[in-house]
């Protein structure tokens, strides 16, 4: 699978050659599904709480007389069919687990298969140098228009990148990510993925890419302690 690489003025200037088969060769939409309710799941809180009677502050004193108004019978004002009254079941606060497991080489699988969606779809925008002299945001929306990207679009960039990250910040529809921090939850929120090529190349090499034994065995990004022999 090639795809096109575009310099900041959208031309194209090369492209680039990814394994599909590595990506998972076709789309498993189960395994991004369960993904994606994963990373959905995990952020939430789960700290609501609603008022019952007791909760709420006011008098207790009974509103009307109980016959002879001609009205329905009623008690204080704190009861649920009153505005700005309690619930009748109320959501007690307490920190509910929604938190769902997937094994980390399913992650990454979904992570991956995920990229292959967007690249089939045509929405990875590859740029050979992701770069600005100076930040601002005037020139960034014209390099969005420049690469023909109008929806929502997901920008993978280097925190130190500040003349990127500071120009993109503020415009609509438009989040700015870490290259490492990719992932199937931000990559389906967003029409187009917008990537430097390195960046792109890095991360299909690094961590992410190790779905099987190798994983395990020799797993990439960790740091190997020296032991020192007595």
């Amino acid at each position: 699978m090639n795809v096109p690489v575009l310099n900041m003025k959208g031309v194209e200037v090369g492209s680039l050659s990814i394994d599909a088969e590595k990506l998972g060769g076709a789309i498993n939409a189960a395994l991004i599904k369960q993904a994606y309710v994963r990373y959905h799941a995990n952020r939430r809180v789960g700290t609501s709480k609603t008022l019952n009677r007791h909760d709420v502050e006011g008098s207790t004193r009974k509103i009307v007389k109980q016959k002879g108004t001609g009205g329905a019978r009623h008690g204080d004002r704190k009861v649920p069919h009153f505005r700005g009254g309690s619930h009748a079941h109320h959501k007690q606060r307490e920190h509910a687990d929604y938190r769902k497991e997937m094994p980390k080489k399913m992650r990454r699988k979904a992570n991956l298969n995920a990229l292959l969606a967007k690249l089939v779809d045509n929405e990875v925008k590859v740029i050979d140098t992701l770069s600005m002299t100076a930040p601002k945001t005037k020139d960034f929306v014209s390099f969005l228009s420049a690469i023909k990207v109008d929806k929502s679009a997901l920008i993978a960039v280097d925190a130190g990148n500040d003349n990127v990250r500071k120009s993109g910040r503020n415009v609509e529809s438009i989040t700015l990510t870490q290259p490492s921090q990719l992932n199937c939850f931000d990559l389906l929120n967003h029409r187009y993925l917008v990537i430097g090529k390195g960046d792109l190349e890095a991360w299909l090499k690094g961590p992410s890419s190790q779905t099987g034994k190798d994983a395990k065995v020799n797993p990439l990004g960790r740091s190997k302690k020296n032991k020192e022999v007595a």
